[in-house]
């Protein structure tokens, strides 16, 4: 079925534990994804969907696995864990997919590890499935996450605040190295495991940086830009992590752990849904920063591999971390340039972005649905259901005008302008409301509404009158005021 070959396990024992998945009761295929499947080479018998669930629960371990959680810190809403570690998540193994890419396959709710630190090692169906549809739609979108392979209901109940179904989430990853795989070993001063761990991420995501001159440098910028560029993106489709901790941010730019994420409604840059981010350390507006944060933080552990000179290896450290801000603050006015339709680059461009915002934040104006209807107003068409998304008017209104001056000075027809912004504005987000009406429908063993919701948010960027339920802002009644880490 998997055809794998595992990198990581072949790096020294210290970087991971070996364990096996603890079989559970009655295992059932909740959904399996056969496209993801094709694309990793994975050989599965579709119509076999028991042994498929035997397998992605951890009940029969595949030939050529090797499993193991992997070892790793981290800053948890600023506070040092010097021991995390996989406590509910067993690496599989590794295959290479047709593209050539080094993929992870993981089991997430599997049972318990050596990192567990007496927690039971299980899943929540509620979590499983809310990080299947994220992890899709997010592919969708165009921004850099894992995959979701398979969701499997395990037959047992799992106990937080009250009995739960149980369920197991396959996870595909480029890798899960994080920021927090590098603080384990820099926190037992362990500089031979940091120089392992640096060659593994280099070999694996930046082979480019084999040749360069100083490659621990360069990596720990490679690192900056790939995550100054996935924030952008996740700003510019008004995405809210929740988490935002070391051990949650990879070496290999991609977003991963969709615990207690949630989608902005209407505007506002302070927003927070993580009912554990009390105080609001994650917010909206508050990601670039924490974002740089880390990467700081990544730079500390680093140091002895940058340069033998202390005070060298920090002041080109830092320098990365100034650039950081310059490559995010480009990689943002970029997303939102191509929100707004200006394809050329004007000076004040920046401000006309932020004047949009701030008329957005005191109108209370709906954040995807009012970038989706400028898209009809670039076609000439829409002012009214564009205005109609602010409780206060005259700030857009004015914008408006100051945007369509802008926008005599841009090239292409009002349709060719238009089709532009379409495929960058999406009409569909898996958005906060239909995500919990999702789970709470299959709680309840009706997974309808979690299909229903995967089909919508396939092709986010369509209009399809089918769906036209899932571009509606939620109405007060069904509002989402926080969202859960669910572990």
């Amino acid at each position: 079925m998997f055809q794998f070959d595992n990198s990581y396990a072949r790096l020294p024992e210290r970087f991971y534990a070996s364990v096996y998945p603890e079989p559970v009761e009655g295992p059932v295929l909740l959904k399996f994804n056969e496209g993801l499947a094709q694309e990793l080479g994975i050989e599965a018998d579709v119509t076999d969907p028991q042994r498929l669930a035997a397998i992605f629960a951890g009940n029969v371990v595949p030939q050529g696995a090797t499993p193991l959680a992997m070892a790793y810190a981290g800053h948890q809403f600023g506070s040092f864990v010097p021991q995390l570690g996989d406590g509910r998540a067993i690496l599989i193994g590794e295959v290479v997919d047709r593209n050539g890419t080094r993929r992870d396959i993981q089991l997430k709710g599997a049972g318990p590890t050596p990192f567990s630190r007496r927690g039971d090692g299980r899943a929540a169906l509620g979590p499983v499935l809310r990080e299947y549809i994220l992890s899709e739609a997010m592919h969708a979108l165009g921004i850099r996450a894992t995959r979701a392979l398979a969701a499997v209901a395990t037959g047992e109940q799992v106990y937080r605040e009250t009995p739960q179904p149980g369920a197991v989430f396959v996870r595909v990853a480029s890798s899960h190295v994080r920021i927090g795989t590098f603080q384990y070993f820099a926190a037992r001063q362990d500089v031979d495991g940091l120089k392992t761990l640096a060659d593994y991420v280099i070999e694996r995501h930046y082979p480019e940086l084999r040749a360069v001159e100083k490659p621990y440098l360069e990596l720990l910028r490679a690192v900056a830009f790939a995550q100054a560029d996935l924030v952008a993106r996740w700003l510019g489709i008004g995405f809210i992590h929740g988490v935002m901790n070391t051990d949650n941010m990879t070496l290999s730019g991609e977003t991963i752990d969709f615990g207690p994420c949630a989608f902005l409604d209407e505007y506002d840059q302070m927003k927070v849904f993580s009912s554990i981010d009390q105080g609001g350390r994650y917010a909206y507006r508050n990601q670039p920063g924490i974002a740089q944060w880390n990467i700081a933080r990544l730079a500390e552990c680093m140091l002895p591999l940058i340069d033998e000179d202390q005070d060298k290896a920090v002041l080109t450290a830092n320098h990365v971390l100034s650039e950081f801000g310059q490559r995010f603050q480009a990689a943002w006015l970029s997303v939102f340039r191509n929100k707004t339709c200006l394809s050329s680059e004007e000076e004040g461009d920046g401000d006309l972005v932020q004047a949009l915002l701030a008329a957005m934040q005191e109108g209370e104006a709906d954040f995807t649905l009012t970038f989706r209807r400028l898209c009809d107003v670039a076609a000439g068409a829409g002012e009214e259901a564009f205005l109609s998304s602010f409780k206060e008017r005259d700030k857009a209104t004015t914008w408006l005008e100051t945007w369509r001056q802008r926008l005599e000075r841009e090239r292409g027809s009002q349709e060719e302008r238009s089709a532009a912004m379409r495929a960058v504005n999406p009409a569909i987000i898996p958005r906060n409301h239909k995500v919990e009406e999702a789970l709470a429908a299959a709680n309840y063993s009706d997974l309808s509404f979690f299909n229903r919701l995967l089909q919508a948010v396939e092709r986010p960027y369509e209009d399809r009158p089918e769906f036209e339920a899932y571009t509606v802002p939620p109405k007060p009644e069904e509002r989402v005021l926080q969202t859960f880490c669910g572990t």
